[in-house]
């Protein structure tokens, strides 16, 4: 007996910031939080009673420092990760302001595929091959 089934969903909001160009923004994975220094999109978990589109603005204004405008649902995946069972929710975002402030002392780096960046942070692989469609 095990406790499958009983996992209970992390849903987190992510966003895809998108350049003009083509080129999008990955962040590495804060120093203390589980896969530290991996890279991945940024966002964060969405709290009780917020929207996703709430939860995205939040998160990036706290990790990043930038105020996003519309948020573009695109992709949900779930991943079942050791420490948590987590459903992503991938939104593109193609307007933001403000300047670049990575809040948690992460980096960043805009990339075009192939990415040149690693490790990525499994949950971050699907969304390459997705961009590569």
């Amino acid at each position: 007996m095990g406790d499958d089934g009983q996992r209970k969903i992390v849903d987190v909001a992510v966003g895809i910031l998108m350049q003009p160009d083509g080129s999008f923004l990955m962040t590495t994975r804060p120093a203390g939080k589980v896969y530290a220094g991996y890279w991945e999109f940024p966002g964060g978990k969405i709290e009780r009673g917020e929207t996703l589109a709430e939860a995205l603005r939040r998160e990036l204004v706290e990790e990043i420092g930038i105020t996003i405008a519309d948020v573009h649902p695109w992709k949900e995946q779930v991943v079942d990760y050791p420490h948590a069972l987590v459903r992503l929710h991938f939104c593109k975002v193609h307007e933001w302001s403000g300047v670049f402030d990575m809040r948690e002392g992460q980096e960043m780096r805009w990339q075009r595929l192939p990415t040149d960046v690693s490790p990525i942070l499994p949950g971050a692989l699907p969304v390459l091959d997705w961009l590569a469609e």
